[in-house]
């Protein structure tokens, strides 16, 4: 059974922690943290091993699992993948582009997997509602999420906007055409709010707004395609599928919808809710650990990370620009 190493012990870290401790896919050895305190008590109160050094940890594991601040990502990616490691890495996957490209090289270079953390694939709701997402020409995006410090070294577009940047890509293959972005800092150094219109070259345009400075916390999706409308709830864990279809005339329960020359077309809708108890970091870190074993592409690769990235450091400059003073991150 390949051996997993966890790289940071935060809030998220410890998350990951205690999900690697009890599973059947992958054997835990320990993890890292570099604040001797973290990794004093942390290992105290879960039980986990605790490594003294990084290198320690690297030389005792098949996979290192990265869950550190974004500005430790590269450093610490390249140090597991010079050691040939496999790598999952928190999202986003670095700080800047150049760096993005340099793990690519090393990572090819190493003959290892690497999956980055975009854990919205593996909502239970979007991946069921996914299947019904063909081809959509307009898209909306909400993520709004109650204040909170952590994360605010960076934009809410790396924080929160760039898991829906991810999705939109996944369900839209189609180059980039344009984007334009506005932005505001109100409580910290980098934008709390953020919105965002990407027009791609097949003609689907996508407005995204994502906020941390909000009153109630929300993530949801509308997806708009040829005689059908699917919109998923990241948060509660359901989605709703609406189309129409030629009218039956022997179904007397379905919504009929007149379109005077055109005929009469039937309102069909699906209503559905996810598992509740399907825990989305779990499944990704297994399908990770899957594709290693059965050496096939990892779901969220590199390549796939970098493209996100592309658009959201697009996006934080677009914004940068209409707030000269500010830092931008």
């Amino acid at each position: 059974m390949l051996k997993t190493g966890v790289l940071g012990a935060g809030h998220l870290g410890k998350i990951h922690l205690n999900i690697l401790n009890d599973v059947d896919f992958t054997n835990l050895v320990g993890f890292y943290d570099s604040d001797p305190k973290i990794r004093e008590e942390f290992s105290k109160s879960s039980g986990i091993k605790a490594y003294a050094s990084l290198d320690n940890l690297i030389e005792d594991s098949d996979i290192i699992d990265i869950v550190t601040p974004t500005s430790a990502h590269f450093e610490c990616a390249k140090k597991a993948l010079q050691a040939t490691k496999h790598v999952f890495i928190e999202k986003p996957v670095t700080q800047t582009l150049e760096e993005s490209k340099a793990l690519i090289k090393l990572a090819e270079e190493a003959g290892t997997k690497v999956q980055v953390g975009h854990v919205e694939r593996f909502n239970p709701a979007f991946k069921r509602a996914f299947k019904h997402i063909n081809s959509p020409m307009f898209i909306e995006t909400h993520r709004l999420a109650q204040f909170n410090p952590r994360g605010t070294d960076v934009s809410v577009v790396l924080d929160l906007m760039i898991h829906d940047i991810d999705i939109i890509l996944s369900v839209v293959k189609s180059p980039v055409n344009s984007i334009h972005a506005s932005g505001v800092c109100i409580v910290s150094e980098n934008p709390d709010i953020a919105n965002a219109r990407i027009e791609f070259s097949n003609g689907c345009v996508a407005n995204l707004t994502a906020s941390r400075f909000s009153m109630k916390n929300m993530r949801k999706s509308r997806f708009f395609q040829n005689n059908a409308y699917v919109a998923v709830d990241f948060l509660k864990k359901n989605f709703e599928v609406i189309n129409l279809s030629d009218h039956i005339e022997n179904n007397p329960f379905a919504p009929i919808i007149d379109l005077g020359k055109n005929g009469k077309k039937q309102l069909n809708m699906i209503k559905e809710d996810a598992p509740t108890e399907e825990n989305a970091i779990k499944e990704e870190l297994k399908s990770f650990i899957e594709s290693i074993n059965t050496n096939n592409n990892p779901v969220v690769d590199l390549y796939a990370a970098q493209q996100a990235l592309a658009i959201a450091t697009e996006i934080s400059t677009k914004i940068a620009k209409t707030n000269p003073n500010k830092k931008q991150i």
